[in-house]
């Protein structure tokens, strides 16, 4: 189960709004919906998880690009939100690298020339893609939450510990 919700700071507070990402394709367009959310360009949270799994932070502030925390970029690849949010420069990779196989070298059995099958199986399970934090592990310092409190946040908790620090908490709490 996912759940994404815009957190916007305004002058009495912060503003939660739950937000649907169906009709997001690009990282682009969720930034542009998190701007939309505070008209004045003060600063706009999305929070976003998948239920145990993993969680991100994703924060824009007025016309400045997004900034990206993802709790554990290998969960997040396997959900439609999480590649939302792990883009190239994310993840170190150059723009428009693709981690998957080169099609020309594929056998007709849809091996690599010279793997067998199980190397192709196990090959796919260990992708460039880390079961770890990847990003701006910095995005929340300045709003009470370090570095080293982010990265020990546990998916099932974290979005509400999260607002919890900011103050947020009731106003999360309205659109879950």
């Amino acid at each position: 189960m996912y759940f994404a919700a815009l957190l916007a700071r305004t002058e009495d507070g912060w503003e939660a709004s739950d937000t649907e990402l169906d009709d997001v394709e690009t990282l682009s367009d969720l930034a542009d919906l998190a701007r939309e959310a505070s008209p004045d360009e003060d600063t706009v949270l999305v929070l976003i998880e998948q239920e145990d799994a993993w969680f991100g932070v994703v924060r824009v502030d007025g016309e400045d690009d997004p900034r990206i925390y993802v709790s554990d970029a290998a969960a997040a690849r396997r959900s439609a939100y999480g590649e939302l949010l792990l883009t190239d420069e994310l993840l170190g990779r150059e723009p428009g690298t693709d981690d998957g196989p080169d099609l020309d070298s594929l056998d007709l059995d849809g091996t690599e020339d010279g793997e067998s099958e199980d190397d192709e199986e196990e090959g796919a399970a260990t992708d460039a893609v880390p079961h770890s934090p990847v990003g701006d592990s910095e995005i929340l310092d300045d709003l009470g939450i370090s570095e080293k409190e982010l990265r020990a946040l546990d998916a099932d908790d974290a979005l509400n510990t999260i607002a919890e620090a900011l103050g947020a908490s009731e106003v999360l709490e309205t659109v879950r």
